[in-house]
């Protein structure tokens, strides 16, 4: 879903990014660690949309959390962020150590948001599933 509405805004000529946590926190790090933090920042922000996959999936760091903090409350209430996680809010403490921190995040994140639960469900291992019963085959 989030991959096709990066599409639909692409097919519009809007600036999209799509990443994963994992590599836009690696990023960030990369570029404070080498005194490019404010440069590589400020390129988040110019983007019409940027999605960030696999948010939840690890438990983050504070320096990590703090960084990825700066982005999104740097883009709040100017341009368009779509998350995916595989976590309720509820449990974005256990992988973001920082309360504060992480209640400032979903705050920002949620702000005039478009939420969509899809479930816990896994599309992959449905899908698996599927084909291991027969049900996916093509004829």
């Amino acid at each position: 879903m989030a991959t096709g509405l990066a599409v639909a805004a692409c097919r519009q000529r809007k600036r999209v990014r799509f990443t994963t946590a994992a590599e836009m926190v690696t990023e960030l790090i990369e570029a404070q660690n080498q005194a490019e933090l404010t440069r590589v920042r400020n390129r988040w922000t110019r983007y019409d949309l940027i999605v960030i996959d696999e948010l939840g999936y690890v438990v983050m760091p504070d320096t990590a959390a703090e960084l990825l903090f700066q982005v999104i409350a740097g883009r709040a209430e100017r341009a368009a962020v779509i998350v995916t996680t595989n976590l309720p809010f509820s449990e974005w403490t256990t992988k973001f150590p920082n309360a504060r921190l992480c209640k400032a995040m979903l705050d920002r994140l949620t702000d005039q948001a478009h939420i969509i639960e899809t479930g816990t469900d896994s599309y992959r291992f449905r899908r698996t599933l599927e084909r291991k019963q027969g049900k996916g085959a093509k004829a």
